[in-house]
């Protein structure tokens, strides 16, 4: 396995007194500055709850394809569940993976005048076939928020913010978790496992499958490896905290690479995000980081939202056609008459 291309920090620092926290800010400010990516040790995530949810995952993606399917995505208006190989898609182009999306238990928005993105908020799909997957997914979800909120805290601090910045303007966090397998693939080229892309919103925590390579990041128009470190998580920000910085922090394209037959690959990001009705406010830096601001990213065919949920129904529609077709053709419709 390769050497680390990405910064290493420890999360643990910020327990060990104040020149170990205020080291560890300076470090995560540089490298979400630099780089956009880096990996986090420290976290207090033990191996136990690792290899429960591994477990777990395995256990899903084992099940009889019809099994799986009973709780298929194009079920789900909110995009939740299964989605089978090649159901997703990144640039229009086809994603090489299987996987089940979970977001935060809520009931459907059922008020005609809701704003579109709330068409997002809904229940899960559980699959009958192995209740214990619930469990396992709550305990992760748990810990990993206490993770995420005190690296926001850091966060803020390291950006001249009051400690409590995200804390007051996220709302009722929008998470979501995708528990993701990489089939293997025979082909003699590397193939798309899912297409270089940059998150749409604030945080990422990933898990990646102990010796499993694939993770690829662009640094400096390069695309290098990021294997698993072990005991790590590999974080990154999204396009949403690049708004809020107005660019001093950077969204990096990321993407993976499928793995080679009869290899295969379990992955889970997991996303935490503000609340779908919240704006997150500019951030007013520090002279000196202002300075250093670089400004959004100006893409036209991928503009940033400032409001979180216009930039997560934007993506999941472009990601699930076949579920935005079935359950939001009056969408697409609007979006391709306002596009002429």
């Amino acid at each position: 396995m390769n050497e680390p291309n990405l910064p290493i920090l420890d999360l643990s620092l910020l327990d060990q007194g104040p020149e170990a926290a205020a080291r560890f800010r300076d470090e995560l400010r540089a490298a979400t500055h630099d780089v956009g990516f880096f990996y986090l040790t420290g976290t207090g995530v033990t191996p136990e709850l690792e290899e429960r949810l591994h477990s777990a995952a395995r256990d899903f993606f084992a099940l009889p394809e019809g099994d799986k399917l009973a709780i298929e995505n194009i079920r789900s208006p909110h995009f939740r569940g299964y989605t089978r190989i090649g159901g997703e898609r990144t640039q229009g182009q086809v994603d090489w993976r299987e996987q089940i999306d979970i977001g935060p238990e809520r009931e459907p928005v059922t008020d005609p005048g809701a704003p579109d993105f709330a068409r997002l908020i809904g229940p899960n799909l559980w699959p009958d076939a192995q209740p214990e997957l619930r469990a396992v997914v709550a305990e992760w979800h748990a810990r990993l928020v206490v993770v995420a909120r005190k690296l926001l805290r850091a966060w803020a601090l390291s950006l001249g913010a009051e400690e409590s910045y995200f804390d007051d303007h996220f709302g009722e966090p929008s998470t979501l978790i995708k528990i993701v397998r990489y089939p293997g693939t025979h082909e003699p080229e590397p193939q798309q496992g899912v297409g270089a892309h940059k998150d749409s919103g604030v945080l990422t925590l990933l898990w990646i499958e102990p010796g499993k390579g694939g993770l690829q990041v662009q640094r400096d128009g390069e695309w290098v490896d990021a294997p698993p470190v072990p005991g790590a998580f590999v974080v990154n920000i999204g396009e949403l905290l690049e708004y809020a910085t107005q660019g001093y922090l950077i969204a990096t394209n990321h993407r993976v690479v499928s793995p080679a037959a009869p290899d295969d690959r379990i992955s889970v990001p997991f996303f935490f995000n503000p609340a779908l009705d919240t704006q997150l406010p500019i951030i007013e830096l520090p002279a000196e980081l202002a300075a250093q601001a670089r400004g959004v990213t100006d893409d036209p065919a991928n503009p940033i939202h400032s409001l979180y949920g216009q930039n997560a129904l934007k993506s999941r529609l472009r990601a699930h056609p076949d579920v935005a077709e079935i359950h939001h053709a009056d969408l697409l419709a609007a979006r391709a008459a306002a596009s002429v």
